[in-house]
């Protein structure tokens, strides 16, 4: 009689506790792998972008400097 009138165990409140709070562990644990794999996305772009900043702020100098350098070796 005794083991009819017991709730069974995912009805007691230490289980139901025990699963909330590994739901809410596992949760977190996803939300921080994706924000982490967001940044290091975001980085790698980042990288990639700068390179190639400056890539075109060389060339841009370059240029520059062969204006100049004509300019000065003009004799007027």
């Amino acid at each position: 009689l005794s083991a009819q009138t017991d709730a069974p165990f995912y009805e007691e409140w230490w289980f139901l506790l025990v699963m909330a709070l590994s739901s809410l562990i596992l949760i977190l644990l996803v939300v921080f792998a994706l924000v982490l794999h967001g940044q290091s996305k975001k980085y790698k772009n980042c990288s990639a972008g700068k390179t190639i900043s400056n890539v075109e702020e060389s060339v841009t100098l370059d240029n520059g400097g062969f204006t100049a350098l004509e300019l000065n070796s003009r004799h007027l």
